[in-house]
This record gives structure tokens, C-alpha cells and sequence, in this order.
């Protein structure tokens, strides 16, 4: 998330009510997860595992729970709780708005797109041309939609990411401030769910088609003239390249690369980052020829016992 103008280190502090280390008028241009940081940038952590990763990332400030040595060319905010902190600062820059009417006033939409009846469109939504919005979905605020896109029934873009800190009294929600960006040409069936970014974007690329009932994570950016089956779950923060295909109920874990032209098998549960241009199956995920042939083999358990009670 990039603010609309340049703040200083101070203002910043002054905003979490931190200490800092670093010059007043160091710039901050934004805040981002760790995975999407470039400089000007605030990233949090408040687990001494990822320090390091914190410190030497893009990031040029850091919200961290530690007093530590403070990196050349970087600022410190110091913080008793970097997550609390980083919810203060989404908050602050991207607070929610109510809205009560069904399509938002600062909402465009372009030339020749239907709207069909019961849907609702937040604050700052920008859909393209010739678009085709079936009744009763969702679409959050700030969510971008291209040109002859289609959404059928039911579909939400832009809910909160599943994002929690498990505390003594419960499960803390980190916010979400981030964005939902549908490209040109996309297809969305019916009752499909997609996340909007923690702070940056969960993406759909140019011409990719997604069938009813499929789930998309948090911050997950998905390529070009991919096929996603019916049923299908992808967790937060997945890359899926260009021209992936996904079959009917894959689930995949958080954090992976999909290579593209991957084909995933039916059922299939992603456990880790793949190849392109392979063909996979089962869980946990293998190539399919090699996945079917142990199948196969199981299949002859019996009958290698019993050639083996023979000898």
C-alpha cells in the first residue's frame, strides 16, 4: 500500500505512538508484507526468526519489537507490539468507509458494462468496459476490474484476508488494506470468493477463467490464460505463472510458485512449489506418471504376497 503523499519517520511514530531511530525527516512512502516491500516502505516483525529477514529485506523501515543495530540507509520504529501497530497504521491510511447505497458514488464504471440487479459496489471501485456484473455480488472498495470481464452470481471480491496472531484472549485479525485487480477478458463463476491484498494486491491475470465455488487467498497473484476448476482452494501469497491449469478441488498451500503451463490433477494438494510445463497429481504432489504408477502398484500388493507365501 502506497500512501497518497510522503510522510517522515516522525509523523509516522507520532501516528503508533512509537520510538524510532532514524532521522526526523526520513521518507515513508508506504507499508507492505514482507514479501512485497520496496524501499520507502514499513514492514513489521515481531518474531527474532525473522529479524534478519526484516532488516535486509527492501524495506528501508522497520517495525520491529526489538531494540537492534539499525542497518545503513534504514530507520527503526520500536514497538512493545509491531502487529498491533501495523493494524494502527492500516487503520489510519485506509479506514473503512460505510457506504449505504448499492453502487457508490465514487465508483466508475465504464462504457457499455451491465449491472445486473441486488449487487453492491464500494467506495473507489473501478470497473472497465463491457462488463458483465451478475446479480447479487460483491464487490469491495478499491477493487480494479479491466474490460469484458464477467462475474457471475454470488461472487465477492475484496473480503479480509485470513490473517491471525493467536493471543492469550483469542485470535487477532491483522486488517486488510489492500486490493483486489481483475485484468482484462477475466471469467469468475459463480459463488467464487477472492481475498483482497493484507496491504498490496491479489491479482487476476489478462484472460484467465475460474469456475463456480473456487476460493482465492490473500495477496495471491494468478497469470495469464489460466484454467481453475470448480472447487479449487489457493491459499495467500501463491505465484501462478502463466497458463496454469487446475482441476476440479486442488487445494494448495501459502507462500508457492505454480510453474507455468503446470497442469494439476484433479484433488491434487499442492504442498509445494512446482515446475512448469509438467503434469501433477496426488497429495502429497508428484509428477502424474510417477504418482500413477505407485497407485498401480498398490494395486498388486496382494498379488506380490502372494507369489512371495509361494517361495
Amino acid at each position: 500500500m502506497k500512501f497518497n503523499k510522503t510522510y517522515t519517520l516522525k509523523q509516522i511514530a507520532e501516528i503508533i505512538k512509537s520510538n524510532y531511530v532514524g532521522s526526523d525527516d526520513f521518507p515513508v512512502y508506504g507499508m507492505n508484507e514482507i514479501h512485497v516491500v520496496t524501499p520507502g516502505d514499513i514492514v513489521f516483525v515481531d518474531h527474532p526468526k525473522y529479524y534478519d529477514k526484516a532488516l535486509q529485506s527492501a524495506a528501508t523501515i522497520v517495525l520491529i519489537n526489538k531494540d537492534v543495530p539499525c542497518p545503513e540507509g534504514k530507520a527503526l520504529l520500536i514497538s512493545d507490539d509491531p502487529f498491533r501497530d501495523f493494524n494502527i497504521l492500516t487503520k489510519y491510511f485506509r479506514p473503512f468507509q460505510f457506504s449505504n447505497v448499492s453502487i457508490s458514488e465514487t465508483a466508475s464504471i465504464g462504457e457499455g458494462t451491465i449491472i445486473q440487479p441486488n449487487c453492491f459496489i464500494g467506495h473507489q471501485v473501478q470497473i472497465g468496459k463491457n462488463c458483465l456484473i451478475h446479480s447479487n455480488v460483491s464487490i469491495y472498495e478499491n477493487t480494479i476490474i479491466g474490460d469484458n470481464v464477467i462475474i457471475h452470481a454470488g461472487t465477492i471480491l475484496g473480503a479480509d484476508a485470513f490473517y491471525y496472531k493467536k493471543r492469550t484472549e483469542g485470535f487477532d485479525q491483522l486488517l486488510s488494506g489492500g486490493r483486489v485487480v481483475i485484468e482484462n477478458n477475466v471469467g469468475i463463476g459463480a459463488l467464487c470468493t477472492i481475498d483482497k491484498g493484507v496491504t498490496g494486491d491479489t491479482t487476476i491475470g489478462e484472460g484467465t477463467k475460474i469456475d463456480n465455488q473456487v476460493h482465492v487467498g490473500h495477496d495471491t497473484v494468478i497469470g495469464k490464460k489460466c484454467l481453475i476448476a470448480s472447487q479449487t482452494g489457493i491459499a495467500g501469497c501463491v505465484i501462478i505463472e502463466d497458463e496454469v491449469t487446475l482441476w476440479g478441488q486442488v487445494g494448495t498451500t501459502s507462500g508457492i510458485t505454480i510453474g507455468a503451463k503446470a497442469v494439476i490433477m484433479g484433488q491434487t494438494g499442492v504442498t509445494k512449489s512446482v515446475e512448469g510445463g509438467k503434469s501433477y497429481f496426488g497429495t502429497p504432489i508428484e509428477e502424474s506418471r510417477e504418482k500413477l504408477k505407485q497407485l498401480a502398484n498398490i494395486k498388486r500388493i496382494p498379488e506380490i504376497l502372494v507369489k512371495l507365501k509361494g517361495k
